[in-house]
C-alpha cells in the first residue's frame, strides 16, 4: 500500500433500522475502493427505543440520553468487529464517518436536525478520530442538511450522461446527474422507501423486513388509500426537501386506515405501491431525460418494488449500482466514510443545489482520538 493511501470506515444506522453498516475504504490518487464492509446488529431493545424517539413521548429526553450512549457504544462495537475481520488496527484508520441515527428532521421549521450515537464513546472505545454530527453545519448555512448523498454520488456515478442514482432506505433520495457540465447536480427526498413497509410487517407478523416483496406482492392494491397516501404535502413540495421517519411512520398510516377493515396484506401492496409510485413520479417530474437510474440501498433487494418501478419507469434502464461494480447494500456507509476524508482534508461537502445552502460547508464536528 502506498504511502499516499488512506484508511476510513463509515458508520451508517439508517432509517430501517436493519443494523448498523461498516464499511471501510481506501482513498488513493483520489480513488476511493470498498476494502470491507459488514453489517453490525442493533440490540432489540435498542431498536425499538430507537424506533419510539422518532414521535413525541413521556420522559424523551431521558430516553434519548440513554439511547445516545448506548448507541454510541454499538457503533464502537461494529468499528471494531470490523478491525478485527480484516486484521487491522486503530492506527491504520484515519478517522471514523459517523452518521449516527435520525431522531428528528425539521428543516422547515426549526432550522434543525437530530442524529445521536455518542461520538465520545466511539472515540473512547476505538482510538480513532470521529468525524459525526454531518448534517448540522449545512443547516446553519440555509441548507435542509439532506440529502448529503449526492456529492458522494457525483464523485463516483459522475460520467457525463443523464442518469439518476436512487438510494432506497428507510427514505428514499435521488442524485440527479446531467450530462451537461454547466448543468448542477440536484438531488432531494422523494418520501418513504422502505421505513413504512418494513414498520407494517414488523407489526403484523413481527418480520424485519418483507423479503422480496413477497407479502406484498400476495395482497391487492387499495386505490383510495394510495390516492390519499400521493396526497400527501410532502410529495407536493418543490426541491429542495427532505423527510424522515418522523413524517413517515405507523400512526401516520392507521390514521389514513382509520376504523375500515382492510387486509394486511393489501395494505402492505398499497404500502409498495405508494413507495414505487412517490419515487417514479418525482424522477418523472424533475428528471425527466434521465436515461439510466441506477439503485442501491436495501431496496434493491425488493424484487416487487423493482419490478414496479421498472414498469413505471419503462422509458428508462433500471438496474442496481452493481452493474457497474459498485455493491449496493454499502453506497451509504462508502459515503460517510468519503465525507470524513473530505472532512479532515477541510474540504465542503455539501452541495447548495441540492440541500438549499448558501454556500459550500465543511461537514461535521471533529472528535480527535
Amino acid at each position: 500500500m502506498e504511502s499516499s493511501s488512506q484508511l476510513f470506515i463509515g458508520l451508517m444506522s439508517g432509517s430501517s433500522l436493519d443494523g448498523i453498516d461498516a464499511a471501510l475504504i481506501q482513498i488513493e490518487n483520489s480513488q476511493c475502493n470498498l476494502l470491507h464492509a459488514q453489517l453490525h446488529p442493533i440490540p432489540q431493545k435498542l431498536k425499538t427505543l430507537l424506533d419510539s424517539l422518532t414521535r413525541p413521548g413521556e420522559n424523551e429526553l431521558e430516553k434519548m440520553c440513554q439511547a445516545d450512549v448506548e448507541l454510541g457504544i454499538t457503533l464502537s462495537d461494529a468499528v471494531n468487529n470490523l478491525l478485527k475481520n480484516t486484521n487491522l488496527s486503530a492506527e491504520n484508520i484515519t478517522a471514523i464517518g459517523s452518521h449516527g441515527h435520525t431522531l428528528r428532521h425539521y428543516p422547515e421549521t426549526h432550522a434543525t436536525t437530530l442524529q445521536i450515537g455518542d461520538a465520545n464513546q466511539i472515540v473512547e472505545r476505538t482510538g480513532i478520530t470521529t468525524v459525526a454530527d454531518l448534517r448540522r453545519r449545512d443547516m446553519a448555512a440555509g441548507g435542509q442538511g439532506a440529502p448529503l448523498l449526492p456529492a458522494f454520488h457525483q464523485y463516483l456515478f459522475n460520467n457525463n450522461s443523464n442518469r439518476v442514482i436512487l438510494n432506497i432506505g428507510g427514505i428514499a433520495n435521488v442524485t440527479c446527474l446531467s450530462a451537461e457540465k454547466n448543468i448542477p447536480v440536484t438531488g432531494f427526498d422523494t418520501g418513504t422507501g422502505n421505513a413504512l413497509m418494513n414498520a407494517w410487517i414488523h407489526h403484523c407478523q413481527r418480520k424485519e423486513l418483507d423479503e422480496a416483496g413477497a407479502w406484498a406482492r400476495s395482497g391487492k392494491l387499495i386505490s383510495p388509500l394510495l390516492a390519499e397516501m400521493l396526497n400527501h404535502s410532502f410529495l407536493k413540495q418543490p426541491p429542495p426537501k427532505s423527510t424522515g421517519r418522523d413524517t413517515f411512520h405507523l400512526d401516520w398510516l392507521r390514521s389514513l386506515i382509520n376504523s375500515q377493515t382492510l387486509r394486511n396484506e393489501d395494505i402492505q401492496a398499497t404500502l409498495l405501491e405508494f413507495t414505487a409510485r412517490s419515487i417514479s413520479d418525482a424522477i418523472s417530474t424533475h428528471f425527466a431525460i434521465a436515461e439510466e437510474v441506477l439503485i442501491c440501498g436495501g431496496g434493491v433487494h425488493n424484487d416487487f418494488l423493482l419490478q414496479r418501478l421498472k414498469q413505471l419507469l419503462e422509458d428508462k434502464t433500471v438496474c442496481s449500482t452493481e452493474v457497474y461494480g459498485i455493491n449496493p447494500d454499502w453506497v451509504e456507509a462508502m459515503a460517510f466514510a468519503w465525507f470524513a476524508y473530505q472532512t479532515m482534508q477541510g474540504k465542503s461537502s455539501n452541495l447548495p443545489a441540492v440541500t438549499g445552502a448558501s454556500h459550500p460547508v465543511i461537514l461535521g464536528g471533529i472528535y480527535p482520538a
